[in-house]
């Protein structure tokens, strides 16, 4: 069972398929999809609960985990945080916020977090993130937490060749 993990603000949980309908109107918003590479828009609730049935299968095999993020004290999600992709001690991570929550540290606290315990709890020894070369948000987050940048190269996203800038680093 994926067990919540909690900071000084917020509660990391595991999704819940109530939580689709939140899910679906704050990452569908069109300047989420803008800023990260797997979001599509429209982002509807369909999609989203599709999205969250993945979860528990996915941890449960142990390739990955995602986090709703929440504020303590309430339950309403107000992103993810999580790791797509988690092999041999080597995490991919990947995070998305509500635009109301942007700038109050949110997502930099949420990832540090998640890295922390997995690194204690799940032999977590490598971390590797990327974001879209455009998005200055999760360029502070990345480089708050101390991940080396190694390269930038371009993917194709959203139907156009986009730069991206990818970090790796040994914790």
């Amino acid at each position: 069972m994926q067990k919540d993990i909690e900071t000084h603000r917020l509660v990391l949980r595991a999704f819940k398929l109530s939580d689709s309908e939140r899910v679906a109107r704050l990452a569908g918003e069109k300047v989420i999809a803008d800023m990260t590479a797997n979001i599509p828009h429209p982002y509807e609730p369909a999609m989203a609960r599709q999205w969250i049935q993945t979860h528990q299968d996915q941890f449960m095999e142990g390739g990955g985990v995602v986090y709703a993020i929440t504020m303590k004290g309430c339950d309403d999600i107000i992103g993810a945080v999580g790791f797509p992709k988690l092999d041999n001690g080597l995490g991919e991570l990947g995070y998305w916020l509500g635009v109301p929550y942007w700038g109050q540290g949110i997502a930099f606290e949420a990832a540090k977090a998640l890295v922390e315990f997995y690194k204690d709890h799940h032999g977590l020894i490598e971390l590797h993130v990327i974001h879209l070369a455009e998005n200055q948000r999760s360029k502070s987050v990345i480089r708050k937490l101390g991940v080396d940048h190694a390269e930038n190269m371009i993917r194709h996203i959203h139907g156009q060749d986009r730069e991206i800038c990818v970090y790796k680093s040994v914790l």
